[in-house]
């Protein structure tokens, strides 16, 4: 997609990628990459990449995604080490990248974090983009709800542009973090061909884990569950797309 100074329309995604491992047990970066270019989006939130360069290439998945989109401009966020690098989420963005932050939302179990992207819109204005990847404890997870919602993170004092939130949020029935962000936010319902809209697990999903929240002027166009043969089995999640205009 093609932008001028000024973006009206967006296409975004977001998906856990699973550390490029699929439902076959197969770490395939090149499969996960080829789901990538399948979504045409113009901003991807990845969650679940291993950044380990020693490790080329099954495990080099930041960079190895990052030189096979280069149309896109990359940022990761490191909230643990592994396989000698360390393992997070990545953003990538083909919109002009002001800024990005990893902010810390970790309660005593597996670190975790939040990977704040400033994106420029043109004209001026600015997309601040939230990418989540929530803990899987009760418990952790309405701590990082109230952080989350915390002047840390999507309350900061100095925001001044609109505010998308999309990312794996672990929750499998509708907890607080889903009450709190709906009560800010307005939120997506997909469907796919067979009329559920759930991402998890990919080939016969029953629940929801994977969300995106958004406000105005963003304006939400179309929705889909991406459910093509490669991302069937390219990881235990579904990518969740979104088309929104500028009103």
């Amino acid at each position: 997609m093609e932008h001028d100074a000024q973006t009206d329309h967006l296409r975004v995604a977001t998906y856990n990628i699973h550390k490029c491992r699929g439902l076959d047990r197969r770490t395939v970066p090149e499969r996960t990459i080829s789901v990538l270019r399948e979504l045409d989006a113009d901003l991807l939130c990845l969650q679940e990449v291993v950044n380990a360069p020693a490790q080329a290439p099954l495990f080099d998945q930041a960079g190895e995604i990052a030189r096979a989109l280069p149309e896109y401009t990359a940022c990761f966020g490191a909230n643990r080490p592994l396989r000698g690098g360390t393992y997070g989420s990545l953003t990538l963005s083909r919109l002009p990248m002001l800024a990005w932050k990893n902010i810390e939302i970790t309660q005593r179990r597996e670190p975790r974090g939040v990977l704040m992207t400033d994106l420029s819109l043109g004209a001026n204005e600015t997309l601040h983009v939230f990418n989540v990847h929530l803990g899987t404890g009760f418990m952790e997870r309405r701590y990082q709800a109230a952080r989350l919602m915390s002047e840390d993170v999507l309350a900061q004092p100095g925001l001044r542009g609109l505010r998308l939130v999309l990312g794996d949020f672990n929750e499998w029935v509708s907890g607080l973090t889903t009450k709190l962000l709906r009560d800010t936010f307005e939120t997506i319902q997909p469907r796919h061909a067979l009329r559920f809209p759930r991402t998890f697990p990919g080939i016969l999903p029953f629940t929801t884990l994977d969300h995106c929240y958004y406000e105005a002027p963003l304006e939400l166009v179309t929705t889909a569950l991406w459910r093509s043969k490669t991302a069937l089995v390219a990881s235990d999640h579904l990518p969740l797309l979104a088309e929104f205009q500028l009103r």
